[in-house]
């Protein structure tokens, strides 16, 4: 384990990856190490043409925050980074979401003790107020829609469902170390920004 949260390019060092949802702390977390993990993992769990990974769509969200109006730039911020930690708890539930012998509402309580700890470890309160979560779906659900308009060409039968109006950027394939490199990225700006009244900057993800 690491002895703080880590968001660091931390060249040759050892990753601490992510391991028993049942044991982390905020201390525990490598942000570097989870990164990759979402970096690797298919956003639709290899069911599409191109791949794009939960690390990419986290910061296509997380960018697309900027573009709301009425925020004020620390809500802006802190909104960003719940957004792109969002899918983070992932990285540790992957093998044990599905498993019988702890039962989904085990499963549900070993997610949100994970959120708490990613939250606590981006420097974010433990709780999302209700109007920005549902502001973070609303966003989540344009990008969802945008996913299948290119790369799903709209014909995946999740895409049929959605009927959402999508954003207008254009979201591309990108590769794991690229996407990772981003989530880091991104998750450096929004820390930094903490408390100094300026607006993230993003890393267009969509656009490169």
């Amino acid at each position: 384990m690491t002895s703080g949260p880590s968001n660091g390019a931390g060249e040759d060092r050892p990753l601490a990856w992510p391991g028993d949802p049942e044991l982390v702390s905020a201390a525990d977390i490598d942000f570097e190490a989870v990164a990759h993990v979402l970096a690797n993992t298919c956003r639709r769990g290899g069911r599409m043409r191109q791949y794009h990974s939960l690390a990419a769509h986290a910061v296509v969200v997380s960018e697309e925050i900027e573009a709301l109006h009425g925020l004020s730039s620390e809500d802006q911020r802190t909104l960003g980074l719940h957004a792109l930690i969002a899918g983070a708890a992932s990285a540790w539930l992957r093998e044990v979401s599905g498993g019988a012998a702890r039962g989904p509402d085990r499963a549900g309580k070993l997610a949100a003790g994970v959120e708490r700890a990613l939250r606590e470890a981006a420097g974010l309160d433990p709780v999302l107020g209700e109007e920005h979560a549902e502001l973070l779906r609303f966003v989540d659900r344009m990008v969802a829609s945008a996913e299948c308009r290119d790369l799903l060409d709209g014909k995946d039968t999740a895409c049929g469902a959605l009927a959402f109006p999508p954003c207008r950027r254009r979201v591309r394939p990108l590769a794991p170390d690229r996407a990772a490199r981003m989530w880091l990225s991104r998750l450096q700006v929004l820390r930094e920004t903490a408390g100094s009244g300026r607006t993230p900057v993003g890393t267009d993800a969509a656009r490169n």
